[in-house]
């Protein structure tokens, strides 16, 4: 480990003057670098300028990617699936077109690429685990990438790679012809490429382990079919090299307090990508206006964690405090406005004479619509809504206390007594739920549910390209769960969609 000095000793103008480009970086292929394919091995760590926006804007786009890829696998969608579902969000948030698109934005595209996988590969350094993840989906990016390349694109990327495979020559393929079509399987697949390349068979255990390569004097025969997990097998083994120098160097990072902040923010995020509610999409629709009433008639639409706070409201007549602020941003944003709020937290705590109520609730409730406080409220708007990534990183709630996210607060016999007493009753989904929350993956579980719920509507919407594909990606947000499945329940209003919910946090720490 290398040793650090804290960042209140380092003198800022000597920081400032400090230039890795001037020593192990000078060479030339350190510089700014040309992008000549659209794969690309990451060997080389960029150095060119870019902006602290830049760097975490791209690493966030990547990071809502690799979470999206995740899902999928989760979700045990096959390699056609996962392709259909990932090509408009890589479009949406990391394009990468081939060179015989003629894009003018090919060199912008690539380098965005480039950068935002050395900022993830910086903030996923840190511990294992967080290497072995992230490995994991760099991986399946790559392939699924790779898989979908144009074939003269993929033959001159892969050439340029100069990997230590030997083409096998026409002697040899007469010499031991029938034997390679046999151990290949290359007689099966009528009309397929006749070729092959030998390598030394500790590079090919799996495929040796599977029996599909023939073995000669310590050489793997392999078919050329073999050639993109070869591919991908080196690109991951160089991965998971590189990670752990990047992990070596991570306490240099702590030296500067501008990076540091952005790639702690972007760790976190690797439990569940953050994302923004947007104001401007305060309520269901123009035309529907939630008021205090209609609550108990839509908690359905609730996600399991607002349904555990209305339970315990309706049981107790009462919340503590972090379970009221977190049930009231979200009714806040799916369109309850400030009188309505009081009147409905009033009518729950029926047990509260009024007085009470006035002294020690009110204020906390226009607080978080922005109607009184300094600060964060300066501008009128209040608090916004809480993200999942924010209930899933806050502190676990204590005895007595029931906000945060079930899905990880609760233990798994409780969560699945919850989930049968909110109507989820089907025995596979729920043995799923409890596999997926025994890995952590806490907001897949929750989607898991929403996708089981409403597997009808779904269908329909895509059957019928109701709504745009981004408006199916993972939810990651309550108020994006309650929309969704409202706006499904009334598919006959809502043709288009009109979540509003989207981008980066900018609110989520409030």
């Amino acid at each position: 480990m290398l040793a650090t000095r804290p960042a209140a000793r380092i003198d800022a103008k000597r920081r400032a003057t400090v230039d890795p480009r001037k020593r192990q970086f000078a060479k030339a292929q350190y510089q700014e670098q040309d992008y000549n394919f659209r794969m690309n091995f990451y060997a080389i760590p960029p150095t060119g300028d870019i902006s602290l926006e830049q760097f975490e804007e791209w690493g966030i786009a990547r990071l809502k990617v690799l979470a999206e890829l995740e899902a999928c696998q989760f979700r045990n969608r096959s390699p056609e699936e996962t392709a259909e579902y990932m090509r408009p969000i890589l479009q949406k948030n990391l394009p990468l077109s081939a060179n015989s698109s003629r894009s003018g934005s090919l060199a912008e595209e690539r380098k965005r690429d480039h950068y935002s996988h050395w900022t993830l590969r910086l903030a996923f350094s840190a511990t294992e685990d967080l290497r072995k993840r992230f490995a994991r989906l760099e991986t399946m990016l790559f392939r699924l990438r790779l898989a979908q390349d144009d074939g003269r694109e993929r033959r001159e990327f892969i050439e340029s790679l100069n990997m230590d495979w030997e083409t096998v020559g026409e002697e040899e393929k007469a010499m031991f012809g029938e034997e390679l079509r046999a151990a290949t399987g290359a007689w099966r697949a009528k009309g397929e490429e006749e070729g092959w390349f030998k390598v030394d068979w500790e590079r090919v255990p799996e495929l040796v382990e599977q029996r599909r390569v023939l073995l000669k004097k310590g050489k793997a025969y392999v078919h050329i079919r073999e050639q993109t997990s070869m591919v991908v097998g080196e690109f991951s083994r160089q991965l998971e090299a590189g990670l752990e120098l990047s992990a070596r160097a991570l306490p240099r990072m702590d030296e500067d307090n501008r990076l540091s902040p952005i790639l702690h923010h972007l760790s976190k995020s690797f439990t569940a990508p953050d994302t923004a509610y947007s104001q401007d999409a305060s309520s269901i629709t123009d035309s529907t206006q939630v008021n205090a009433a209609m609550i108990d008639s839509v908690v359905k639409h609730f996600p399991l964690c607002m349904q555990n706070l209305h339970r315990e409201l309706r049981k107790n007549s009462h919340l503590k405090h972090f379970g009221r602020l977190q049930y009231t941003l979200f009714l806040k944003g799916i369109g309850l406005d400030l009188n309505n709020c009081i009147e409905f937290w009033r009518r729950s705590f029926k047990l509260i004479d009024e007085s009470k109520f006035n002294k020690e609730y009110l204020y906390n409730i226009r607080h978080a619509y922005g109607d009184v406080g300094g600060d964060a409220n300066k501008r009128g708007r209040g608090y916004t809504p809480y993200s999942c990534q924010k209930l899933l990183t806050e502190a676990l709630p204590s005895a007595g206390q029931s906000h945060g996210c079930p899905y990880r607060t609760f233990s798994p016999d409780n969560l699945i007594a919850l989930l049968q007493a909110t109507g989820v009753n089907d025995r596979e989904l729920l043995k799923t739920v409890r596999e997926t929350v025994g890995k952590q993956r806490y907001h897949i579980a929750c989607n898991l549910v929403f996708e089981t719920q409403h597997k009808a509507d779904l269908k329909k919407v895509k059957e019928q390209n109701l709504w745009p594909a981004s408006e199916l990606d993972t939810i990651l947000h309550p108020n994006t769960y309650f929309k969704r499945s409202f706006q499904l329940a009334n598919l006959n209003k809502f043709q288009n969609g009109d979540i509003g919910i989207d981008g980066p946090s900018q609110e989520a720490s409030q």
